[in-house]
């Protein structure tokens, strides 16, 4: 023992704390027990594996067991009664127009939404004139854009803790490339159109996942140092700065793979057979937009949703459901399929096609082309029965809109009622019917989402309802999940 050391005695709180530290201790192993014990309760046990065995003895069957660990569920499940092509006459169909291919990428919202865009542009000519839209030039400000949405919705929200819900979703989802058609609309009014020829596909534009993989890491990286200049209480112009020096590296990204949108091209109008309609003139994206889609796309249409879920003839509005952050978050009006379907037709009889969206994988017969609720049998194959209706389906994340298509035919009957629709696909002219999906009006009911419909075709009771003060909504509802 040093000389200098002189042992006192405790004083009376160190013994407090002795005493306060052995009771937590003793509390977190009741407690831990007691946990353990809920779980044990709730785990299967012996007795339990027993009684489910005996359950599921009564569903086995050999020969199909040995059948389904050789063969894919589908095609055992397949009800071969609908595997011929269905019929394909339809009361009401609009002109054919060219099939195009989005290969490996989730950009089917703008597939549809240019196929809409260039239909109408050959009916307001008569068909005579024809024009094919890039996709690459849009598709690059689409993700510089949704980086930006990531990046100032990481700083509005950055007083907000790292495992709040709105912070995790803009760092879960930093980037993507699927979308609706209000994405469109935006980015259209905003940087132009301009022809395939002037900017074609480029690898990464037709196979998008590595090139999204890299984008959402930097843009991770990026959030969190914009956290933390908040957290710093750096200025608003040094963030913003920063944010704007940030978007140069996403910019220089995108330029490496999807190319750097064009800013003037020339070009000549040709009619279907490629014949030059007048001499070349040079565009700008945005004179080329207005040469070919005429105003603003905005205002001139809605939103139709149907989410059995929620009131019907009331409008709704999905928060950060947008591509552009000084854009339009998609507002619908909620409504019964019967009225989806009778703006559809008329839409349809005046030969002007739709922006649709499905849940397409559902019952799919992709050799056919087919969608009918009966196509795979697999309550049958499995012994069991699959009750939902579409509201529980879209309540338990088992059924949303995943895929946008063109509505382009309809087959009435004799009181005007659908029997089955017709949608162009984004798939290739070699998938489905000849680049086409056919479904009955029964799947059509069940697997339906989002229409888009040009208000002239809309009743007045409906715009009613889509003028009024929405109901806001999160994105993380079931229902909205982007188009891809």
């Amino acid at each position: 023992m040093r000389e200098d050391f002189v042992p006192r005695a405790k004083p009376f709180h160190f013994f407090m704390k002795k005493i306060i530290s052995l009771a937590l201790a003793i509390g977190l192993v009741s407690a831990f027990s007691a946990s353990a014990q809920d779980r044990a309760q709730g785990g299967i046990t012996s007795g339990m594996m027993s009684q489910i065995i005996a359950a599921s003895a009564s569903n086995q069957n050999k020969a199909v067991s040995n059948a389904m660990a050789a063969n894919a569920i589908d095609d055992l499940a397949k009800n071969y009664r609908n595997a011929k092509v269905p019929d394909t006459h339809f009361s009401i169909e609009t002109p054919k127009q060219s099939i195009h291919n989005q290969r490996q990428s989730g950009r089917c919202w703008m597939y549809s939404s240019f196929n809409v865009l260039r239909a109408n542009f050959a009916h307001r000519h008569g068909d005579s004139i024809t024009v094919e839209f890039s996709h690459d030039y849009l598709f690059f400000y689409d993700q510089l854009e949704k980086a930006n949405l990531m990046l100032q919705g990481v700083i509005d929200c950055a007083d907000k803790p790292i495992d709040d819900t709105r912070v995790q979703f803009f760092f879960h989802h930093p980037i993507n490339d699927g979308g609706t058609f209000c994405g469109v609309a935006d980015l259209a009014e905003k940087y132009g159109l301009v022809p395939v020829e002037a900017q074609p596909e480029t690898f990464s534009a037709e196979r998008t996942s590595r090139m999204s993989q890299l984008l959402a890491s930097k843009l991770r990286e990026y959030g969190l140092e914009l956290r933390q200049m908040v957290a710093d209480k750096k200025s608003n112009k040094a963030i913003n700065q920063r944010k704007t020096e940030m978007l140069g590296t996403i910019y220089s990204m995108l330029a490496l793979t999807l190319g750097e949108p064009i800013k003037s091209f020339s070009y000549t109008f040709r009619d279907k057979n490629g014949k030059a309609i007048g001499p070349a003139r040079t565009y700008t994206p945005l004179e080329f937009y207005r040469e070919t889609v005429g105003g603003p796309i905005n205002g001139t249409f809605i939103m139709a949703m149907n989410d059995p879920r929620r009131e019907y003839y009331k409008t709704y509005e999905v928060e950060y459901d947008r591509h552009t952050y000084d854009g339009h978050n998609w507002s619908y009006v909620n409504l019964p399929m019967e009225d989806i379907a009778a703006m559809a037709i008329a839409s349809l009889k005046d030969s002007t096609k739709l922006y649709a969206s499905f849940d397409v994988g559902k019952q799919l017969n992709r050799a056919s082309g087919y969608l009918a609720l009966d196509n795979y049998d697999y309550a049958t194959l499995f012994g069991t029965t699959f009750p939902m209706d579409k509201a529980q389906r879209i309540a338990t994340f088992d059924s949303g809109s995943t895929h946008a298509m063109t509505i382009c035919a309809v087959d009435l009957d004799d009181n005007g009622k659908p029997i089955k629709w017709k949608v162009e696909n984004s798939w290739g002219d070699d998938s489905g019917h000849k680049g086409y999906i056919i479904m009955t009006n029964e799947w059509f009911n069940e697997y339906s989402f989002r229409l888009v419909v040009d208000k002239k075709y809309v009743p007045q009771n409906i715009l009613k309802a889509a003028a009024t003060k929405p109901v806001m909504i999160m994105p993380e509802d079931p229902l909205f999940g982007t188009d891809d």
